[in-house]
């Protein structure tokens, strides 16, 4: 199969009237072969680490493709304007495989095992203005997202196809909350792995992840009762079904939800985080609401000693206002369910970006009979500035039983109602629970705090935190058409990046490798938008669309074969 390179050299190949089928036959035997012999060869130097043998071989393998190239004098008739070393077919299941340049490559160890971040392979965009089913803008895409199970396949052309499930927040909410009914989109995309150190323009780049929207999904908490994203200024009462409901008014029906985090069940429900409560839903298929869980005392937000789940104020007690459970993820297996707050609770220094890096992560048995009970709790550093200003997460993606990939970020960029073009930390880096201390069920799930103004207890020890794949790279957005910094337009690098989802590569020769595949939330920032089927125009003044990038990744703490499982493949 080819890949996007390579489909841009054999259309030079046809328009100069060189065989392409001769092409194949001279040069992919011998290049397979050449292949074949550096692998032995890197693999039988026992000096060389496992990391440092594919990196050799990696290397050797571009110098062979320019060789051959020259050799058959074809550079200068096909890629003008592209990579010689890379403009070649892969095929899945051969030794024969695409890669980024190595020397761009970036290393991450945790646990003892070495993570690899090979750079951009993809970016598309859902335009700022488009309109789902309902005649609504679509915005707010990024919030979650999840690839649908037994939809993602490689193409025989180099290329990948599959469905994608993003749920959007509480709608269009920059002047003030408003009634917006909870929901989630399909959209089909193609997507092209773009390998070349050549740099694209904004318009070819976007091609190598092309996105369309299909459909809508709307939840509700009973049939006839949808969700709201109208602030919850009160609560329905806890019954024999669920706890106490956050709810936009005392005589309201509804249930307010500012939808963040999303797992999908093999049975077609799914979870869904939220950040009032902040509560764990599970929804049925049609939407409609099955399961609530409640989290320990020292999350619910309290004034005056009550709950309150506004979100417009911060509470005395608990989750900050807006810094719920962001982040959301499933083990493998599809038994435990993890959360981790956006930042840390009130008590333990939230509210303040010098002392609320200590957040917590939650994770509940979802298999248990009658209940899904917290089965573990663990304190999360997250990563500060130079200046001790806490990056607070968007998504976490479980990897294994004890790591996680997480996503910390600043709010700076295309969409930052500060108006800061500029970034300084956009990250999905790794942390691992193995030898941090399980918190659940002690003193610190009431109302003591485990970091007093930030101060973690001395008896507790926290996760291993360490940096992983750097969004703001100039290098990587540059080769893709993209940037940090002025000037401020679509080719701006978006301000709000806050989902994951994994595929495999689906290439024998690297299991470990995957594609991680992250979206921006734009806010439904738009000129031209529709929310509740009025028209209206963000302050923002221009639009901002949803970006989408995708990075190829080799993650060893992965059970092999296990992401594959979960996607049906």
């Amino acid at each position: 199969m080819l890949s996007l390179d390579s489909s841009v050299a054999m259309a030079g190949v046809q328009d100069s009237g060189i065989s392409a089928m001769w092409i194949f036959a001279k040069l992919v035997p011998s290049l397979a072969r050449l292949d074949s012999t550096i692998f032995r060869q890197t693999s039988n130097n026992k000096l060389a680490p496992p990391f440092q043998q594919r990196i050799n071989r990696a290397i050797n393998r571009q110098h062979l493709r320019e060789k051959l190239l020259q050799r058959l004098s074809l550079h200068t008739q096909l890629l003008p304007m592209y990579s010689i070393g890379l403009a070649l077919p892969v095929f899945i299941g051969s030794t024969l495989a695409e890669t980024t340049d190595p020397s761009l490559w970036t290393t991450a160890t945790l646990g003892g095992q070495t993570f690899v971040n090979q750079g951009l392979v993809g970016f598309g965009y859902i335009p700022a203005s488009a309109r789902d089913s309902y005649g609504e803008t679509l915005g707010g895409l990024g919030s979650a997202i999840a690839l649908q199970k037994g939809t993602f396949k490689a193409g025989s052309n180099g290329t990948f196809t599959g469905r994608l499930i993003a749920q959007p927040d509480r709608g269009y909410n920059v002047e003030t909350t408003i009634d917006w009914q909870a929901r989630q989109h399909s959209f089909d995309f193609v997507f092209s792995p773009y390998y070349s150190k050549n740099k694209l323009d904004f318009d070819t780049a976007a091609k190598t992840f092309s996105i369309q929207y299909k459909s809508t999904l709307l939840y509700s908490k009973a049939p006839g009762f949808p969700t709201s994203g109208l602030d919850a200024i009160s609560s329905i009462p806890n019954t024999s079904t669920y706890p106490v409901l956050p709810a936009p008014g005392s005589s309201s029906s509804k249930i307010s939800v500012d939808a963040e985090g999303l797992v999908l069940n093999a049975d077609g429900s799914f979870w869904t985080s939220d950040e009032y409560g902040p509560y764990i839903y599970r929804f049925g298929a049609n939407g409609t609401l099955l399961q609530a869980i409640q989290p320990p005392t020292a999350i619910l937000p309290t004034i005056g000693g009550k709950l309150n789940f506004t979100s417009s104020i911060s509470p005395e007690f608990g989750r900050d206002a807006n810094q719920g459970f962001e982040g959301l993820t499933a083990s493998s297996d599809g038994r435990t369910l993890f959360a981790l707050l956006q930042s840390a609770t009130i008590q333990d220094g939230g509210g303040d970006k010098e002392t609320n890096r200590y957040t917590r992560l939650f994770a509940w048995d979802i298999l248990a009979q009658g209940s899904s009970p917290v089965i573990g709790e663990w304190v999360v550093p997250l990563p500060q500035s130079k200046k001790g200003k806490t990056y607070a997460q968007s998504e976490i993606h479980a990897l294994s039983s004890t790591q996680f990939l997480i996503l910390s970020r600043d709010g700076h960029g295309h969409g930052d109602d500060g108006m800061e073009a500029k970034s300084d930390y956009k990250q999905a880096d790794l942390f691992d629970i193995s030898n941090a201390t399980d918190i659940h069920g002690t003193k610190f799930d009431g109302t003591t705090p485990v970091a007093p103004k930030g101060k973690l207890d001395k008896n507790v020890v926290p996760a291993t935190y360490v940096p992983f794949v750097n969004y703001l790279d100039s290098k990587q957005l540059g080769r893709f058409g993209l940037h940090n910094d002025e000037p401020t337009d679509r080719t701006l690098i978006d301000a709000k990046w806050e989902s994951f989802a994994l595929a495999p590569v689906l290439d024998s020769t690297t299991p470990d490798d995957y594609f991680l595949v992250t979206m921006a939330d734009n806010d439904f920032i738009t000129i031209n938008g529709t929310a509740l089927g009025k028209p209206y125009s963000a302050s923002y003044g221009q639009d901002v669309d949803t970006q989408i990038l995708v990075w190829r990744v080799t993650l060893p703490s992965v059970p092999r074969g296990s992401v594959a499982a979960s996607l049906g493949i």
